[in-house]
């Protein structure tokens, strides 16, 4: 497996929740077509910033628990 490094994230289609409000605020971006085994996220304020990633796994239980 290749690590974060060597993706480019910026060129990557980032999706909002649909559940996120009309504003923009406080809103996390994922994308899901990018990474097979790993899910990156950013803040959608600041789409140039520092972006998380999480394993597939953990990523499903964090959008089951909320």
């Amino acid at each position: 497996m290749r690590s974060i490094s060597e993706y480019d994230l910026d060129a990557a289609a980032w999706y909002k929740s649909s559940y996120s409000g009309g504003s923009g605020d406080n809103c996390l971006e994922v994308t899901h077509d990018h990474l097979p085994a790993l899910i990156p996220v950013r803040d959608s304020k600041n789409p140039r910033g520092p972006k998380l990633t999480f394993g597939r796994e953990a990523w499903s239980a964090f959008v089951r628990a909320i």
